[in-house]
Formats: C-alpha cells, sequence, structure tokens
C-alpha cells in the first residue's frame, strides 16, 4: 500500500509480507510446542474435573450417610454422573493428545537427524571437490618436474631415474584423487540417506597408529594380508586401500596379492567393493596370507583368482 503525503510517496507493507519462511525443524519446533500447548490445556481441565469428581463424589457420600431424601440422592448422583463422564472425556483426550506430542517429538528428531546428516554430505562433498581442484595443481607441477629432466640437453641416469619416479607418483596420485572422490560423492549420498557407513571415511586404530618410520606405497589388496611391524600384527581384508610397507611390496604384487591403484582391475573392484575392505579378518581365515613368512620361505603361493 502506497500513501502520498505532502508530495513524499510513502510506502506501508504488512508485517506479515516480509516473514521468514521457516525450515523443517523450526516448524517441526512450533509443531510441537502447539502440541505440548493443546496438551497442557487439556492436563489443566481433567485436574479440574477430577477435582469436581471428588468433591461430588464426597457429597453423595455424606448425602447417602445422612439419609438424606431420595430426590436428593438421585441429583447428587446424576451430578457426579456429569461430572464422571467429562472426566473421561478429559482422559481421552489427554492420551490422544500425548500420542500426537510423541508424534512431534519423533518429527523433530528425523529432522534434526536430516539436517546433521545432510551438514555431514555438505562437508563431505565439500572435501572431494577440494580435492578435485586440487589435483590439477599437482599434476601441472608434477608434469613440469618431470620437463625439467626430459626436455634437458643432458642426459644423467639419475636424473632419468627421478623423472620417471615422478611420473610414475603423478598418475598414481591423480588415479587415487579420481577414485577417492567418487567414494566421497557416493558416501555424501548414503549419508543423506542415512545409510552411510562413516567408519569407511576415517582412519581406524590400526590405521592411526602405524609406524611413520617404515616406507610405505598406497596400494590395493586383492587378499586378505598380514604382516608385522614393530612387534605388532597387521592384517587388513581384502579390497583395501592400504599403506604397504615396500620391502613387502614386491613380494606383493608378484603373487597377485595387491596391486596398483591405476590398474583397471582395481578401478571395477574399487567400485564394487569399495575401499575399506570387509573388517579385520579372522586369524584362521583360509585366504589369509601372511606376507613375512612368504618372504622368509621364497616359496611361491597361489595368485589372486580376480580378473
Amino acid at each position: 500500500m502506497i500513501v502520498t503525503r505532502g508530495g513524499i510517496a510513502m510506502a506501508f507493507f504488512k508485517r506479515e509480507f516480509f516473514k521468514r519462511e521457516l525450515d523443517p525443524i523450526e516448524r517441526f519446533e512450533n509443531a510441537l510446542k502447539e502440541k505440548l500447548a493443546a496438551r497442557q490445556k487439556l492436563a489443566d481441565r481433567l485436574s479440574v474435573a477430577e477435582t469436581e469428581l471428588a468433591e461430588k463424589r464426597a457429597a453423595a457420600e455424606r448425602l447417602a450417610v445422612a439419609g438424606a431424601a431420595a430426590a436428593r440422592l438421585d441429583r447428587a448422583e446424576a451430578d457426579m454422573r456429569a461430572v464422571e463422564e467429562r472426566t473421561k472425556t478429559w482422559r481421552a483426550a489427554l492420551v490422544e493428545h500425548d500420542e500426537q506430542v510423541a508424534s512431534a517429538e519423533r518429527a523433530l528428531a528425523d529432522a534434526k537427524a536430516q539436517r546433521d546428516r545432510d551438514t555431514t554430505a555438505d562437508q563431505i562433498e565439500a572435501m572431494a571437490t577440494a580435492i578435485e581442484r586440487a589435483a590439477p595443481g599437482f599434476d601441472a607441477s608434477a608434469t613440469a618436474l618431470v620437463e625439467a629432466v626430459t626436455k634437458a640437453a643432458l642426459s644423467i641416469s639419475d636424473a632419468t631415474r627421478f623423472s620417471s619416479n615422478v611420473d610414475a607418483v603423478r598418475r598414481e596420485v591423480l588415479s587415487a584423487a579420481d577414485l577417492i572422490c567418487w567414494e566421497l560423492r557416493s558416501a555424501a549420498v548414503r549419508t543423506r540417506a542415512g545409510n552411510a557407513n562413516l567408519a569407511s571415511l576415517t582412519l581406524s586404530e590400526s590405521e592411526q597408529l602405524v609406524s611413520p618410520e617404515i616406507e610405505r606405497q598406497l596400494i590395493y589388496t586383492l587378499h586378505p594380508l598380514l604382516w608385522r611391524e614393530d612387534g605388532e600384527v597387521r592384517k587388513v581384508s581384502a579390497f583395501t586401500l592400504v599403506g604397504l610397507p615396500k620391502a613387502l611390496l614386491p613380494l606383493a604384487l608378484q603373487h597377485q596379492h595387491v596391486d596398483h591403484l591405476n590398474a583397471r582391475r582395481v578401478q571395477t573392484l574399487m567400485h564394487l567393493h569399495g575401499s575399506a575392505g570387509l573388517g579385520e579378518p579372522e586369524a584362521d581365515d583360509p585366504q589369509l596370507v601372511d606376507l613375512d613368512a612368504l618372504l622368509a620361505e621364497g616359496t611361491p603361493s597361489a595368485q589372486a583368482d580376480v580378473a
């Protein structure tokens, strides 16, 4: 509505025009408040009715004990029954409102849980996006390192070996980045739906306690594996992304118990099984491979039957 006063146009809007749309949690909170307020009103009415019923019963009892006339007793009983009916009505209504309150509380809890899941999923997707944005920079830097050697006028074996290693790491890291981004986005979808296993996105206790002095290679397991580090036994299941000590890597690759992340079959297996494995294998698992024993004995082992 526009009003002109003194040649100046003044606009007045209803307050409701500026009301912000409520989010689901606010709507459920308001609904719960309304249910609780209505229940309290019913509880107050029931309390008054029960008090009145007690008074009517006491009055009828006094008249009966005093031997009052039948007409007075009839009126007292009628009054008592009327209050008793109201009391029953309020009790039934209160039970119904208790169910409505419980339903509203569940709806609010579900909405809050969904909000938390959405927040977590947003954070997972943001992580995937950050990795995708950082990958080209890594690619460019690694490529520049390789070109610094390959485009040089001189050919030095140490420099050539260095550039080959850098290029291999570059390809492996980029392949791993693609796979982890796919896993992160899949986990975000599962998180929103409420069926995510977030344990697969966090380092297990055994992963956090690995010795930092051991040189490792990020690799994908095809069999459940066992080896020892600093007197501790480490076990990982098949289809797990793990940092394997490089001392054990050639043997594991030779017998096809593991494979590189950029291997075609690994990409297929990661899409089928993920990279978190199936939990720690049991000690009596017939497929469990002891890499230390295999290294010490130098005996051949059955190859993984994975295509």
